[in-house]
């Protein structure tokens, strides 16, 4: 009987996590065509390794730890990407390209990526809404003070644990 109510209780847990994750997104369409989006992209290139590869480079020794499906908070709203975690560098890549007008006027797409060598992070700290305590921010803050708010996770423990790891490993 206790097994089925911690059972129920980790599924309907894991259940709010998807409906925060999902509702962070501008329009539930929008949100569902990019998860399709990066699905597929994720197949394509063999796996998230690859994805993490291909965009931001890796070193011969440096590791992948985690590849984390949320959102970068921004002035403009949240983005939905992928923030990765390895030995070396903690980068985040958005799931779909933004657009902006480019100084010649022309419409241009690309994809929005932040990187962060891992000895430039001066701390990693665990935020929570106030309002809504089960929602739960990772707040990296760099050695020149700027700041990166990561939320909506899946598995937002395994995230941060793993971003504590290699940060206070590198310390």
């Amino acid at each position: 009987m206790e097994q089925k109510k911690t059972i129920a209780r980790k599924g309907s847990s894991f259940a709010c996590r998807i409906q925060e994750h999902v509702k962070l997104g501008p329009k539930l369409s929008e949100t569902l065509k990019g998860k399709l989006s990066l699905g597929a992209r994720i197949i394509q290139e063999g796996g998230r390794r690859n994805i993490f590869k291909h965009i931001f480079g890796m070193q011969e020794e440096e590791q992948l730890l985690k590849a984390s499906q949320c959102y970068l908070y921004t002035t403009a709203g949240p983005i939905a990407g992928i923030l990765f975690i390895s030995t070396e560098k903690v980068a985040f890549c958005s799931e779909r390209p933004i657009t902006f007008t480019s100084e010649t006027g022309q419409l241009v797409r690309v994809p929005y990526k932040v990187l962060i060598p891992i000895g430039k992070v001066k701390e990693v700290n665990e935020r929570k809404n106030m309002n809504k305590t089960e929602q739960k921010c990772i707040e990296i803050v760099t050695q020149d003070d700027s700041e990166f708010w990561f939320m909506g996770f899946l598995r937002y423990e395994k995230a941060f644990s793993n971003l504590q790891k290699v940060i206070y490993r590198s310390c």
